[in-house]
C-alpha cells in the first residue's frame, strides 16, 4: 500500500457520512415513538438502571458493593482527520460511564468502514486514535466487531463498575438545586463550519480540545451525596438532556444564557448560519417544553439545541456543594465549568432567561 502522502484522491471522512458525530442521533421525537412501541421487557431486580429515564448507561448490580455499568456509542465522522475522529468517538463513548459516577474497566471496538473507498492506513489511524484515548482512560480495548459499511462508523462498547451507593442518575434533582455545566457548548456549530470548509485553525483546535477531554470528574462526583443528578450533554443538546433530567426528577429548570460557557465565536457563527440539521430536529422534538425570553434570537435557540459530540457533564447539586463540585472540575482542567441555572418546582419545562 502507498504511504498516506502518496495516495491520491483520499475522500474527506465527513464526505462519507450524511451526518457526523452525535448529530447522527435519531431525533428525540422519533426515538420516543420507537421506544414507546417496544414490548414489555424483562426487568430483573438487579437492573438498577434501564431505559425508563433515557439515562446514559445500563447498570446491573452484581453484589452489595459492585454494579456493572454498560453503554455503547458510535457515529459517523465529525472531522476529516482519521486519528482525531477515533479520539473523539472513544471519548464520547467512555463518557457515559463517567456520567453514572462509574469507573471504566474495558472497551470493545465497533467498526464499520467502506473498505473499497477508504484506504486501510486511514482506517488504522481511526482505530489508533480510539486506542490512545482508552490508554488515557486506563482501559484496554479487549475485542470488538467489524463490518464493511457504506459509511464510516466507529465507536465503543464501554464497560465500567460503580458502587451502587455512588451511582448517579439523570433523575433525583430537587427544586433549589444548582445546575453546573463542565464544558462550553458549540461543537455542532464548529462541525457545521468544518463541513463547509469555513472553520479556522483556532476553531478546529478548540473543537478537538473539547471533544477529546475525558469526563473523569464523574468518578469523584459520584461520591458526593450532594450531587443529586448527573448526565452528559451530547446529541440532544443542552436543552434535550436537561429536559430528560427534569422529566426523571419531576421538576422544571431555569437556564441563564449569560452564564453559559460558550466556545469562542460560536454565537456569531450561529448568526452566520453555521448550524447542523440536528439542531432543528432537536427543537421540533422538545421545543414545546421550552420558554425563551423575548430578548433572545434564533442564534440563541440554535446554540441551546446544538448537538454536542462528546460534551460536558451536567450536574444538579445541593447549593451547599457547588464550590466542591466546581473545585473537582477545575482540578481536572475543566476551566469553563460554571453554574448555569437552577432546578425549579413544577412540570418538566425549561425557562431560558
Amino acid at each position: 500500500m502507498n504511504a498516506p502522502n502518496e495516495i491520491k484522491n483520499i475522500p474527506r471522512l465527513t464526505s462519507l457520512s450524511h451526518g457526523g458525530g452525535c448529530g447522527c442521533k435519531i431525533a428525540p421525537a422519533i426515538l420516543q415513538q420507537i421506544i414507546s412501541k417496544s414490548g414489555n421487557p424483562l426487568i430483573p431486580k438487579e437492573l438498577l438502571v434501564g431505559i425508563e429515564t433515557s439515562d446514559d448507561a445500563a447498570v446491573y448490580q452484581i453484589n452489595e458493593t459492585q454494579a456493572i455499568v454498560a453503554t455503547t456509542d458510535f457515529f459517523m465522522p465529525i472531522v476529516d482527520d482519521p486519528y482525531d475522529f477515533g479520539r473523539i468517538a472513544a471519548t464520547n463513548a467512555i463518557s457515559d460511564v463517567y456520567a453514572m459516577g462509574g469507573t471504566p474497566l474495558f472497551a470493545l471496538a465497533l467498526v464499520g468502514m467502506p473498505i473499497n473507498t477508504l484506504p486501510l492506513d486511514q482506517i488504522k489511524l481511526i482505530l489508533d486514535g480510539g486506542e490512545s484515548i482508552c490508554r488515557e482512560a486506563g482501559i484496554p480495548i479487549a475485542g470488538g466487531h467489524t463490518i464493511d459499511s457504506v459509511e464510516a462508523i466507529y465507536g465503543l462498547v464501554a464497560i465500567g463498575i460503580v458502587n451502587p451507593k455512588n451511582l448517579k442518575r439523570n433523575a433525583g434533582a430537587k427544586p433549589g438545586d444548582k445546575l453546573i455545566l463542565s464544558k462550553p457548548i458549540g461543537v455542532g456549530v464548529l462541525s457545521a463550519a468544518l463541513k463547509k470548509e469555513q472553520l479556522s485553525a483556532e476553531g478546529y483546535a478548540a473543537m478537538i480540545a473539547s471533544t477529546t477531554k475525558l469526563n473523569k470528574p464523574g468518578i469523584k462526583l459520584g461520591t458526593l451525596p450532594g450531587v443529586r443528578a448527573l448526565t452528559d450533554v451530547t446529541g440532544f443538546a443542552l436543552l434535550g438532556h436537561l429536559l430528560e433530567l427534569c422529566k426523571g426528577s419531576k421538576t422544571g429548570a431555569t437556564i441563564h444564557f449569560d452564564k453559559l460557557p460558550l466556545i469562542p465565536n460560536v454565537l456569531q457563527m450561529a448568526r452566520d448560519g453555521f448550524v447542523t440539521g440536528a439542531s432543528g430536529r432537536n427543537w421540533d422534538g422538545y421545543g414545546h417544553d421550552v420558554s425563551f425570553d423575548k430578548k433572545f434570537g434564533q442564534e440563541h435557540r440554535d446554540l441551546l439545541t446544538d448537538p454536542q459530540t462528546s460534551g460536558g457533564l451536567l450536574v444538579a447539586c445541593d447549593p451547599a456543594v457547588v464550590d466542591e463540585v466546581l473545585a473537582i472540575f477545575k482540578a481536572d482542567g475543566f476551566d469553563h465549568a460554571a453554574v448555569i441555572g437552577e432546578v425549579t418546582e413544577g412540570a418538566p419545562r425549561i425557562t431560558v432567561s
